[in-house]
């Protein structure tokens, strides 16, 4: 019976998981975690915006003796543009500013990002909101100009 159940709730679960990868956006990037974290935090402060946070997961987890490999994430953002989401519907400040992990997936250094309109889904701002879309395009084009 237990085994039924726990293979009902994988099986009733894996859609969410593909749908959530789904939003996920994927750019390969060159040279090492550090050197692409370098070019994107470079690049957001280029176009304007705001580096809040550079968190260093696989250092941190180094810091206890666990192996994660190399893994940052930049948290950042730009108030024209996060201010009028937020006015939408605060609960967007859950998942704004903006973040991008840079990551070592099997030798590749890799950019993931969530899709913004996905991101904000749950909460009550329209997908066609102008800054959605500057957001979009943004990270788009910041993890395009670090990748390399």
């Amino acid at each position: 019976m237990f085994r039924s159940v726990v293979l009902f709730v994988a099986f009733a679960l894996s859609p969410l998981a593909a749908l959530a990868e789904a939003h996920m956006v994927r750019v390969e990037a060159s040279g090492s975690v550090a050197e692409a974290a370098d070019r994107l935090e470079a690049a957001v402060n280029g176009a304007g915006a705001t580096v809040f946070a550079r968190v260093d997961h696989g250092g941190g987890a180094a810091a206890i003796e666990m192996d994660l490999g190399e893994a940052e994430l930049l948290v950042f953002g730009n108030p024209r543009l996060g201010t009028p989401v937020l006015q939408a519907d605060i609960r967007a400040g859950l998942v704004l500013p903006l973040r991008v992990l840079v990551y070592d997936d099997g030798g590749q250094t890799v950019f993931l990002y969530e899709d913004p309109a996905a991101m904000l889904s749950d909460y009550e701002v329209p997908g066609e909101t102008e800054a959605v879309g500057r957001m979009t395009g943004a990270l788009a084009n910041l993890t395009r100009a670090a990748a390399n």
